[in-house]
């Protein structure tokens, strides 16, 4: 019998926002239930991380703005720019989140393949809050692998709508960290980074030709770093309702993407880490199904594999 797939969730991760924010902050509870409700896991199997320690957050974060944040000693100018009111359960859920993408990253070494059912926050930068991102999980997982020694190379593939512009400027100086960006050209941050790889995608780009792109930048680039571990934000403010994306991926591109990325790595022995990145709507349910493409993707490959 197969070891079920690692799938990684904390009731922490949906704490109350005021009514109408835009935020879609329930979404993580809602994909929770609707795995459940699919039976592809049980809440029993769900592994439940720990808070991530201060001394891993301060491999990518100033120190004094993780002390700054959990303390709630916030500027009004830094809570705009994050786009989140600061309380105590939005703290917290900080916090064990980013412990949830570490906990994943250990699961996907020990197995192959892991998923997040939160994770990639990456417009969070090396002293500011950005874009509804407080601390970069991406930035920290790989500058935890690196300095550990769990991995020489790591590369970060990010298909999140928006460009990656915190994880780039993290890691800006780490050569054997690679950060790879699909992302569309005009979107948010209206002022880019540097990726070692930006391919900015043009507005309403549909399924055939995303997918063509995708497989070819992995065709190219897994074979020249040979990384030991890739990360993959799958976002999924590419598809087509999404309110703040601007491409159009239908749900069957979304599926078509998560299992090219998932085959294109496992197919070469290259751990993946999954976590859901981006996506937004007011049906907080219907985006929620969206980000459950990426663990439905995951399942059938890990069983594809004979993974456990």
């Amino acid at each position: 019998m197969l070891t079920p797939m690692p799938l990684v969730f904390h009731e922490d991760y949906s704490p109350p926002l005021p009514e109408g924010h835009r935020f879609p902050m329930p979404k993580f509870r809602l994909l929770r239930d609707h795995l459940v409700d699919f039976g592809l896991t049980t809440d029993a199997a769900l592994l439940r991380p720990e808070c991530c320690p201060a001394d891993i957050l301060a491999l990518a974060h100033d120190p004094a703005y993780v002390q700054r944040y959990c303390s709630g000693d916030m500027s009004r100018e830094e809570l705009r720019r994050l786009g989140l009111p600061w309380t105590p359960a939005l703290a917290q859920r900080t916090l064990r989140a980013v412990g949830g993408s570490l906990l994943t990253l250990e699961h996907a070494l020990k197995h192959g393949l892991a998923c997040h059912l939160a994770g990639g926050t990456h417009h969070a930068h090396y002293a500011e809050a950005s874009g509804f991102c407080i601390f970069n999980d991406l930035a920290i997982m790989a500058l935890h692998l690196l300095e550990t020694g769990q991995a020489g190379r790591v590369l970060i593939f990010d298909c999140d709508v928006h460009q990656g512009d915190g994880t780039a400027r993290i890691l800006a100086d780490v050569p054997d960290a690679i950060t790879v960006s699909l992302h569309c050209e005009n979107n948010f941050p209206v002022r880019k980074a540097q990726s070692d790889w930006d391919i900015p995608l043009p507005i309403g780009m549909q399924d055939q030709a995303y997918l063509k792109v995708v497989n070819e930048t992995l065709d190219y680039l897994l074979p020249l770093y040979q990384p030991d571990v890739v990360i993959y934000d799958a976002g999924v403010d590419v598809h087509r309702d999404d309110i703040l994306g601007l491409l159009e991926l239908t749900d069957a591109g979304l599926m078509a993407r998560d299992t090219a990325v998932l085959e294109q790595c496992l197919g070469r022995d290259i751990p993946v880490v999954g976590v859901i990145g981006g996506g937004y709507d007011k049906d907080h349910a219907r985006v929620a199904r969206r980000h459950a493409h990426l663990h439905f993707a995951a399942a059938a490959v890990w069983q594809r594999y004979g993974l456990s």
